[in-house]
């Protein structure tokens, strides 16, 4: 059975066909000031037009999302409370849900409208997910303070974890790896995680983000690379 699946992150889209556990193709494509206005659309409808698929996975790690308990039901107020962190146009967004048992959360997110459509349009089987619980997912808390920080291309998502507890989650998007150790250091200041006590484990696109990991190096005692992405090894995809 061969399956697409999707990636979309703040400026780009990432895609993996594959064959049971074997990898057959994979790509990135990233917005730049040479590219067209609507390149993600374009290079989303030439990926869907190849048709070698019998399923699709897709995730989003798009900036408008919500962060809920598990028990929350009142599922009309979705788009409410994602307003309250980021501006949304309702009529161009679809809304949707995510729901992690593991750590009892559910996640509000949207999709842009004109990429849901186009690919509900193909008619295969299909999940969509968010980042943030696919991220959470593949964690394994241990009864500490944890900072669990997956990178992306100018992009970051990260957890705060305390006995094996949600304790703030965020999903950033920036230009400058100085700006990622800004805003996880303010976190850590503002939750109470000492730099001494708190356990970091960073995931994703390691490399490209060196200098952040050098300079987080410099702050905190305790650091370790869980996961590097390399070619046919994605954190989110895989």
């Amino acid at each position: 059975m061969h399956k697409l699946s999707l990636l979309f992150t703040k400026d780009g889209l990432q895609y993996r066909i594959s064959k049971n556990k074997a990898f057959l193709e994979e790509s990135s494509f990233f917005v730049s000031e040479e590219t067209p206005e609507n390149f993600i659309e374009q290079k989303l409808g030439e990926i869907l037009s190849q048709k070698q698929f019998d399923e699709i996975s897709v995730i989003s790690a798009l900036n408008q999302f919500t962060l809920m308990p598990a028990d929350f039901s009142a599922h009309e107020l979705g788009f409410d409370l994602i307003s309250y962190n980021s501006e949304i146009n309702r009529e161009h967004e679809e809304l949707m849900l995510a729901v992690n048992k593991k750590f009892g959360v559910q996640f509000y997110f949207t999709l842009p409208k004109k990429y849901y459509l186009e690919i509900k349009s193909i008619q295969k089987p299909t999940r969509f997910n968010f980042s943030g619980e696919q991220f959470l997912n593949n964690l394994n808390a241990k009864n500490k303070k944890e900072i669990h920080i997956n990178l992306y291309h100018n992009q970051c998502e990260f957890f705060a974890l305390e006995e094996k507890k949600v304790i703030l989650y965020n999903n950033l998007d920036v230009n400058s790896e100085v700006d990622f150790l800004y805003f996880i250091m303010f976190t850590l200041s503002k939750i109470g995680f000492g730099t001494d006590e708190t356990s970091f484990f960073v995931y994703g696109e390691t490399t490209e983000n060196e200098t952040f990991i050098s300079e987080l190096q410099k702050f905190v005692k305790s650091l370790k690379i869980v996961f590097d992405n390399l070619p046919q090894k994605n954190f989110i995809l895989n």
